[in-house]
């Protein structure tokens, strides 16, 4: 058995038929902030899982409705969410630690727009960051990242360019 995984970041009120399109195919979709607008999480495809927190840019009501941290445990996977969470080493202020406590295998986070996926030895975790979605930042390439998780392991990662920033 294997969950298949949609990971997006930074729409900053903004979802696209193309970014849609790739969503269809999974289990669960993960958003690891700055969403913008509750408009964009009913844009999601029905019958998913939604798992997502807020970011810096999100309003009350995104805040009353996804939390600052998710923590949880799929096929065997500990991952935990957040939406500033710098990157190895360098984590944003308090972030280390926390994970040292909690110690998830995948550790999820967005805010710089810039995809990134790295195995941080020190804490032995795996960070992804999937770039942004959206059009707001300085990105050039829109991004998001599909993988599986599998028997306690993340298998068959991929990033998707979606498509230059603007156009």
């Amino acid at each position: 058995m294997s969950t298949k995984i949609a990971l997006i970041s930074d729409s900053h009120s903004y979802i696209d038929h193309k970014t849609l399109t790739y969503l269809q195919d999974c289990d669960e979709i993960w958003h690891a902030g700055d969403i913008g607008s509750m408009e964009v999480m009913r844009q999601l495809p029905s019958g998913k899982t939604i798992r997502a927190v807020f970011g810096n840019i999100d309003d009350a009501e995104i805040q009353e409705s996804y939390p600052e941290w998710s923590v949880f445990s799929q096929e065997g996977v500990k991952v935990a969410i957040t939406h500033i969470g710098g990157k190895p080493p360098r984590y944003a202020k308090g972030v280390k630690q926390h994970l040292k406590e909690i110690q998830p295998q995948v550790f999820v986070c967005g805010h710089s727009h810039i995809c990134k996926v790295e195995f941080d030895s020190n804490l032995n975790c795996l960070y992804m960051n999937p770039g942004a979605i959206g059009q707001q930042g300085f990105h050039v390439m829109r991004t998001l990242l599909l993988f599986d998780l599998e028997q306690g392991q993340v298998k068959n990662l991929r990033v998707v360019e979606l498509g230059k920033r603007g156009k």
